[in-house]
């Protein structure tokens, strides 16, 4: 039976953008609250183990040292001329009491979920309040501040100077821009993201041919997909392209960010994934990592009762839990029913054949443009 970890603090919750904002921090409290319900931790496989808040010196391996002096000032109501030249005090990144403090906790989070993989104490590790894919080294943006998947694949990276390599795949519907910057260059590192394509959705990037560059070039893939995307479509292009790529690149860690904003739910985007399809992705990666470690991270996800769902059916897969079918009357008051999963009979009614025809084309182009220089 594997042995999985779930990161969590009460303290995630102080991760509060603004009261109106579309990432809510009521979304990691109900999710950990529907794993207790569901008895998740009751087992010795199943741990629920608290962070430390991260140092300075991690963020800098990820991070400017002026970037990061910024947003400790601004979080403690300093003065910062422009702060929009850092993406900050923005729409999407305003400035919050005690921002800084708040950082350094999800990024500690994702920090003990990669020590724990990597020491061997655990199969997998879960931190939900993880996955703020858009931080860039000198700039917030996409509700992010700091990148804590990037942080913790430089310290996985760090902490083994002899050689380490390390896949990271990202099925938010955002692209993972952040992180593929940071690894731009590096053939030692895998990015792969599937996204909704960049013509219709912030950030506005991940075609196929931001494929790396030096030495990196060729590892740095690209699933862009068009809005009204299903589990059908969604699914089959991530059988084409991630599997082969994971396989024949053997990292030797996968990080996954399990972003949930592919639901048709999702307040911001414009896929029409439902639960089923979004655990067939859960099990694929986890079949993936096979033997190897894998780091997961949260993500998007802007619906609460989705997101509470969705990550109790991706944790239950990762600690090899038998979760029952319908939630605990206890939790299912908080929620629009009482099944984790989506009911069979509902979900989206368009099928557009032309989000097929594109996804087939972007796979074809990844065939003939990408994987030649990874060699497949």
């Amino acid at each position: 039976m594997p042995r999985a970890a779930l990161i969590w603090a009460p303290e995630f919750c102080n991760y509060r953008l603004s009261a109106s904002h579309p990432l809510k921090p009521e979304r990691l409290a109900a999710t950990h609250d529907l794993l207790n319900a569901c008895g998740s931790f009751d087992g010795e496989n199943s741990r629920l183990i608290p962070p430390t808040p991260c140092l300075e010196a991690d963020l800098l391996t990820a991070h400017s040292s002026e970037y990061v002096d910024v947003v400790r000032r601004l979080s403690a109501g300093e003065r910062v001329d422009s702060p929009w030249h850092w993406g900050l005090d923005t729409s999407d990144n305003p400035v919050f009491p005690d921002m800084y403090e708040a950082s350094l906790v999800y990024v500690g989070a994702t920090l003990a979920a990669a020590d724990l993989v990597a020491s061997g104490e655990v199969d997998a590790a879960f931190n939900i309040a993880g996955g703020l894919h858009h931080a860039h080294h000198d700039r917030a943006a996409g509700f992010c501040v700091f990148n804590d998947p990037a942080i913790a694949i430089a310290r996985l990276l760090a902490n083994h100077p002899g050689g380490c390599r390390i896949a990271y795949i990202d099925i938010d519907a955002h692209h993972g821009d952040g992180v593929q910057e940071a690894f731009y260059s590096r053939r030692d590192v895998l990015t792969i993201s599937l996204h909704e394509t960049g013509r219709c959705l912030f950030p506005g990037s991940g075609e196929v041919d931001e494929l790396g560059e030096g030495d990196g070039k060729g590892y740095s893939v690209n699933v862009p997909l068009l809005p009204f995307t299903d589990d059908e479509t969604y699914v089959w292009a991530f059988d084409q392209v991630v599997p082969p790529a994971v396989e024949h690149f053997r990292p030797d860690f996968i990080v996954a960010q399990m972003g949930v904003d592919t639901h048709y739910r999702d307040p911001l985007t414009h896929f029409e994934m439902t639960t089923h399809g979004y655990t067939r992705l859960v099990k694929s990666i986890l079949d993936l990592a096979g033997d190897r470690n894998i780091i997961c991270v949260g993500g998007g996800g802007y619906d609460v009762d989705v997101v509470a769902r969705s990550w109790t059916l991706a944790y239950g897969l990762m600690a090899g839990l038998d979760l029952p079918e319908w939630m605990p009357l206890s939790a299912a008051s908080e929620f629009r029913g009482r099944a984790l999963h989506d009911p069979e009979e509902t979900g989206p009614d368009a099928r557009p054949a032309e989000a097929r025809k594109f996804a087939e084309s972007v796979v074809e182009a990844i065939r003939e443009t990408v994987f030649p220089y990874q060699g497949l």
